[in-house]
């Protein structure tokens, strides 16, 4: 099994900061496959947020973060983060990394992952 555990989420005023983080483990986890990041709002679709490769040399951003969001790695820690800068009231939700331990080539798609951590709230107030 997979278990992916979210870290960082809180309450933060519009303009601000936050990094979120997302530590992966599992006697079944094996590195070299891409992770991502999702985000729901109360009463929305699941939205796509960030995706990043193993390497760290591809990465995928949602139209709506572009910009303001960056997504990084440390393998040695098997953790990902979620770097949020210049936050605004839409960006509450609460946000879920996700796993993958095959290749499904659709990482900006939540289709494309088998594992989700539980979710941590960000709420940005204006």
């Amino acid at each position: 099994q997979v278990q992916l555990v979210e870290s960082g989420g809180g309450l933060v005023q519009a303009g601000g900061s936050l990094r979120l983080s997302c530590a992966a483990s599992g006697r079944t986890f094996r590195g070299g496959y891409p992770m991502g990041w999702f985000r729901q709002a109360p009463g929305k679709e699941r939205e796509f947020v960030a995706a990043i490769t193993w390497s760290g040399d591809k990465l995928w951003y949602g139209d709506s973060v572009k910009g303001r969001f960056t997504i990084s790695r440390d393998n040695a820690k098997n953790t990902m983060y979620l770097q949020m800068n210049s936050v605004i009231p839409e960006d509450t939700a609460v946000y879920s990394c996700a796993a993958t331990q095959r290749y499904s080539g659709t990482y900006t798609l939540a289709r494309g992952y088998d594992y989700w951590g539980q979710g941590t709230q960000v709420t940005v107030s204006s």
